[in-house]
């Protein structure tokens, strides 16, 4: 498939790259969709165990959401606009059973943090700046960012960054727990590299179902013990799992096919 504004590397860990740096990987309606297709292409992929997302370039992750797409919409628009990416994008990420790393390099505003967000976890360079500036354009975050960033930061802290419109460093991100690692921007891509070799030794099915698990617990509505119940239970019926057992009786390496 062709991309015009992603530019996407195959293998076990494949790496998607958001590639707008003229206009510091902005996201468009275009780019949401043609990472919507990425993701789902690598998703369905049973050779891809990690997914890494990153921006090109030194300057940025992705510095928001492209203002002049929709400084003329209405309020039916806007409403549609946040749904749909919602539903394409950042639910999409959240709930893919392939784990997807956020390689954070430089700004991470708006869509961009909110992007970051719904990976499952985070590595941010030294330099990297994070915030959700959308009050300061009158409107608020609408990609997940007033839901995912409570619930990774407590509401508080929340609460403060939204309105404040403020950015925090990468330390400071580190701090409060938006990201996993801060390292030097030249060895970035190579530590989440390092860190998608180890997940990808692992069992693809039952990653799958503890992502599924994690997930419950935050959704309105789901008995997230309940889920882990089920999803714990549904390992027991894959080849993974025979590989898995089989293997520590052996006392040898498990040579998992994510089945």
């Amino acid at each position: 498939m062709t991309y015009e504004n992603i530019l996407v590397a195959h293998g076990a860990i494949s790496q998607i790259t958001i590639n707008r740096p003229e206009k510091l990987n902005a996201l468009n309606r275009q780019t949401i969709q043609e990472l919507h297709n990425a993701f789902k292409t690598a998703g369905q992929n049973p050779d891809v165990k990690v997914i890494i997302v990153t921006g090109s370039g030194e300057k940025a992750f992705v510095a928001g959401a492209d203002i002049a797409e929709f400084a003329s919409f209405s309020v039916e628009e806007g409403a549609k606009l946040a749904a749909h990416g919602q539903d394409i994008l950042f639910d999409f990420v959240e709930n893919l059973s392939t784990p997807v790393i956020a390689a954070v390099n430089g700004f991470a505003l708006g869509g961009g943090l909110e992007l970051a967000m719904a990976c499952h976890f985070r590595i941010a360079s030294d330099n990297a700046k994070m915030g959700l500036p959308e009050v300061s354009l009158g409107v608020i975050p609408g990609y997940g960012g007033t839901q995912r960033l409570p619930q990774l930061i407590g509401k508080g802290k929340a609460m403060e960054l939204i309105m404040t419109a403020g950015m925090i460093t990468a330390e400071e991100a580190k701090s409060c727990g938006l990201v996993n690692y801060v390292v030097p921007q030249q060895e970035l891509l190579e530590f989440a590299q390092g860190i998608a070799q180890k997940i990808a030794r692992n069992s693809p099915t039952a990653i799958g179902q503890a992502i599924t698990a994690v997930n419950a617990g935050y959704k309105e509505g789901m008995d997230g013990f309940k889920a882990e119940i089920q999803a714990f239970g549904k390992c027991f019926d894959t080849e993974d799992f025979k590989e898995g057992t089989t293997a520590f009786l052996e006392k040898r390496k498990p040579d998992f096919k994510g089945n």
